[in-house]
Parts: C-alpha cells; structure tokens; sequence
C-alpha cells in the first residue's frame, strides 16, 4: 500500500504583491501567477448597490487601449473605476503574451460554472474576481490527475480519488490578478493549473476572463 502523500509546499504557483510577480508564470513551473491588490472601495461599493442589476455579463474583444463598452451597466463611478481597471488588465495581458487583441468576459454568475475541478484548454489566461469568493485551485503535486474529468466515474472531487491525502483548497483572493496556465501552454501537454468554479452562496459572483486573441 502506498503511504499517504505529504503535504507539499506549493511549487506550481507564485503569489507577489506587485504586478511584476505575473511574469513569473513564464517559468516552467510555475502554472499559477498572482498580484495580490487592495480591492477598490468605489468598484465594490458599486457592484453591492446595484447588484440586481447586473444582467448576465457582456463579452467584447479589445485592442491596445480601448475601453471596454459598459453602457449596459448602471452609470456612476464605480463603474468608471470598473472600466479603467479592466484596461488596465487586457494591455497588461496583450504586453505579457504579445497578443494584438483581447477577448473580454464579464461574467455575473449566479451559481458555480464549473464546479468540478479541471484544465482549461487554452494557453494563458487572467482571471479577477470583482465581487464574491474567488476561483480554488489544487497544488500540483497534490492531485492525481488520473481522476480528471470521465476519470472520476461521476464521483465528487473529494472522493473520486483525484484528491490526494494531505491536499488543500486553495483560492484566490477577490480583486487579486491571476495568470493560470492551461494544457495548451507550449511545453504544458499533462498540466495546467487543475481548479474550480468556488459556491456562489451570495449571488452575483461578478469576475472578468482574458484571453488572448491572435
């Protein structure tokens, strides 16, 4: 019988209270980066007010400096301080990943997306949570990732196997920046940050996800 698998420190992930800490999810490594940020009074004080009338999110694509369109979205400067900051966000990830333009999803989510633990199929992508419990992810070295998807049989992450003994949830702060690295990174085929959608127990959860666009 194998013995229980220890509890790790983490290796897959870098977490810096400066934005400059995102590059380092260009370490082979390293599947999660985060910036760690204050939230912004006005932006969460905007979202709280008007939080039954958020819709169900937008989707846009961005070039180099424009702003995205919130004109559906009640007015005031919480929302303004929503637009300067999501800018800010698709030119620091067009800079990182030298990508020409932006895909933008404002997501106003009512209950969990993905509620199971996965990969994403993609390279690189930047995720805010503006308002509720942020995105969980799993150490790398504490996953068996076997149990994955259609490898689970149906069963719940905590008792499909995919969870080793000693693992931990982690999550990611609101307003933190997080880079998470997906299974179609260059040299990442097998890995990728395995995570989950967190329970929305207070709807709306409000986060943003970029993708780069080529």
């Amino acid at each position: 019988m194998n013995a229980p698998h220890p509890l790790h420190a983490r290796t897959c992930a870098a977490v810096a209270d400066d934005a400059l800490g995102l590059t380092r999810i260009f370490e082979p490594e390293i599947q999660l980066a985060q910036w760690r940020r204050t939230p912004n009074s006005e932006i969460t004080g905007w979202l709280e007010a008007h939080a039954d009338r958020l819709g169900s999110g937008l989707r846009q694509t961005l070039s180099p400096g424009q702003s995205p369109d919130l004109g559906g979205l009640p007015a005031g400067p919480g929302r303004d301080a929503l637009a300067e900051d999501l800018v800010l966000l698709a030119e620091m990830l067009g800079e990182l990943l030298d990508a020409p333009s932006i895909g933008l999803r404002l997501e106003v989510i009512r209950q969990a997306m993905c509620p199971r633990l996965h990969v994403d199929r993609v390279g690189i992508r930047m995720l805010c949570t503006y308002r509720g419990p942020g995105s969980e992810w799993v150490e790398d070295q504490l996953v068996d990732r076997r149990f994955l998807g259609a490898g689970s049989g149906g069963l719940p992450d905590e008792t499909s196997g995919l969870l080793r003994p000693g693992h931990g949830i982690e999550s990611i702060p609101p307003f933190a920046v997080a880079l998470l690295k997906g299974s179609l990174w260059q040299g990442n085929a097998g890995r990728g940050i395995v995570h989950r959608s967190p329970a929305v127990e207070r709807p709306p959860r409000v986060l943003v996800a970029l993708d780069a666009g080529w």
